[in-house]
């Protein structure tokens, strides 16, 4: 289903809702802007809401009655499931409607410019977009959360990274190094080899299977894509039966026929839970998971599956490419990220004022502002390099990890792409051959995305 037909449907299946107009003048005879997100205090993202009603617009309106204007900013709050908020926003954009500033998940963006929602910020508000500051403070990388077919549509927020954590306590027993950094998907291999002849009951955890859901993509295929120098769709055409794909689900048939991981564990509702909670026991050697494992899943106080020695235990190491310079862009070392952009209305009577609050909205002040004293991962990296500096773990996300990473493509049918890559890693962790999941896994993709024309392999 094309993206424009696919949003289409997705909004006619609810009764329309209010919308508000874009910014234009105010009853006072100023300007009044709008900005939009799925937040309300007291309620979902509660915290983004609360630095928007009390930090953000106060200090934007004061900003702008310094250079002699009237301007005023309104919040639209919204508390409700993403996928009703996602289609309130097409609703609002395809009517001409809509909050100036809107935020928007950044997988969504390549879905909502193909329907014609957003348009490029350049061409919004003009070329004060390229002579932003906060450009040479946000990884080229990190950019591409809001870029789709090579034009910049949003700015992106906060973000995270993944890497290999592993076991210093039961790396030690198996031998191998407390600063272990593999180089090539031969060396992890080789470390689970060694950890499970040292009696450790799970060497390696890569998350396979639908039970995983999407954490089967994020921390497992798609990494693991971009090793090989691919990413899932390049050119156009999605990746098929490709060389790449294979090579992927082979190290999965390396990991999970060869004893060094546990098929029943990818095949467990709750499995990517419980191996959250037997690598905090010290039954699993390494995992590959993002930053939320470090912060929330193991934080030796508040954590789902806390670990007291936390800081001492577990290490973390940079996710290598199948060999070195294999990876995307020729990179030795590769990551994948998520995260949320703010985009402009296309239709707001004034862009020019609404690139301001926008881009006022990602300055350092801000951005730092909207932490409230946390230590999490921005798109800045001068706001890292200052509200990280006591974590050891997310100033390596920043620094390391973040100018390597990678993105999802945003469109409407990467989530039916997604599910067939799961039931793909499925296949071979039940003992499928490479070659026969493979061209099962191509069968469907040419069913999701319309033929195969569209396919690559």
């Amino acid at each position: 289903m094309r993206p424009a037909r696919a949003l289409a449907v997705l909004i006619t299946a609810i009764l329309p809702l209010a919308a508000c107009g874009s910014g234009g003048p105010s009853e006072a005879g100023g300007v009044t802007l709008t900005i939009t997100a799925n937040a309300i205090s007291g309620g979902k993202n509660a915290a983004t809401a609360d630095w928007t009603e009390d930090w953000l617009i106060p200090k934007f309106e004061q900003a702008q009655k310094a250079k002699g204007r009237d301007v005023r900013v309104l919040f639209q709050p919204n508390g409700v499931d993403d996928e009703q908020y996602k289609t309130k926003i097409a609703l609002d954009l395809r009517s001409g409607a809509g909050a100036d500033v809107i935020d928007l998940d950044g997988i969504w963006v390549g879905e909502f410019a193909q329907a014609g929602y957003v348009k490029p910020l350049a061409e919004t508000a003009g070329p004060e977009v390229e002579r932003w500051e906060g450009w040479s403070r946000i990884p080229q990388a990190v950019q591409g959360l809001g870029i789709f077919d090579g034009r910049k549509y949003g700015l992106p927020q906060g973000t995270d990274g993944r890497v290999l954590f592993y076991n210093k306590t039961l790396f030690a027993k198996a031998g191998l190094p407390a600063d272990w950094q593999p180089k090539s998907w031969q060396e992890i291999i080789q470390a689970g080899q060694a950890l499970k002849k040292a009696g450790v009951p799970t060497p390696l955890q890569i998350n396979a299977g639908t039970a995983m859901g999407e954490a089967t993509s994020m921390q497992g295929v798609l990494p693991l894509l971009a090793g090989t120098g691919s990413e899932i769709l390049s050119g156009g055409k999605w990746a098929g039966d490709t060389q790449a794909v294979k090579d992927v689900l082979d190290f999965y048939r390396q990991v999970y026929t060869g004893g060094l991981g546990d098929p029943r564990l990818q095949q467990e509702a709750q499995g990517r839970d419980k191996s959250f909670q037997r690598f905090a026991e010290g039954e699993i050697g390494v995992l590959l998971e993002g930053d939320y494992f470090w912060r929330a899943v193991v934080e030796p106080k508040a954590g789902v599956a806390p670990m007291p020695d936390r800081d001492e235990v577990v290490g973390y190491a940079l996710i290598p490419a199948k060999e070195p310079g294999s990876g995307v862009r020729g990179q030795d070392f590769v990551s994948m990220s998520g995260g949320a952009v703010r985009a402009l209305n296309p239709n707001a009577e004034n862009p020019g004022l609404a690139w301001e609050l926008l881009s006022f909205m990602h300055s350092a002040e801000a951005t730092k502002e909207s932490l409230a004293g946390e230590a999490r991962i921005t798109s800045r990296t001068d706001v890292n390099d200052e509200v990280l500096s006591g974590d050891p773990l997310l100033g390596f996300i920043s620094e390391k990890v973040l100018p390597i990473t990678a993105y999802r493509p945003g469109l409407a049918v990467y989530p039916q792409v997604s599910t067939a890559l799961q039931e793909a890693t499925a296949a071979v962790v039940s003992g499928q051959g490479v070659e026969e999941a493979a061209a099962a896994y191509r069968g469907k993709l040419e069913r999701i995305v319309g033929g195969a024309a569209n396919v690559a392999g």
